[in-house]
């Protein structure tokens, strides 16, 4: 009698778990094209990619963003720039370049 209720207790186990096997992959088994056939059923809308796409790149520009003769006066001015306040720290101590505070 102990044999035929461990086959059984067995047999009750194994349909559990393929039920909740089943159970389980029925999720992706809806989403698979002519899975869902009836007429009765509404067609689920297929949620947007929470992701960007990475692989789409805009198309490259036909010209520079910026002219090169203008690139070269930009840079020219902005080395002037940096040349005048290099020599304008070097001139002037440390301690004076952070002004203090006056009390009134």
């Amino acid at each position: 009698m102990s044999v035929d209720r461990d086959k059984r207790v067995f047999a009750l186990g194994a349909l559990l778990t393929t039920a909740l096997a089943l159970v389980g992959c029925s999720s992706s088994i809806l989403d698979l094209p002519g899975a869902n056939t009836t007429s009765d059923t509404a067609a689920r809308p297929k949620a947007p990619d929470p992701y960007l796409p990475v692989h789409d790149l805009p198309p490259d520009r036909e010209e520079a963003v910026i002219p090169p003769d203008q690139r070269a006066k930009i840079e020219k001015e902005l080395i002037a720039a940096r040349d005048r306040q290099a020599s304008a720290a070097a001139g002037q101590p440390a301690a004076t370049a952070t002004p203090t505070p006056t009390a009134k």
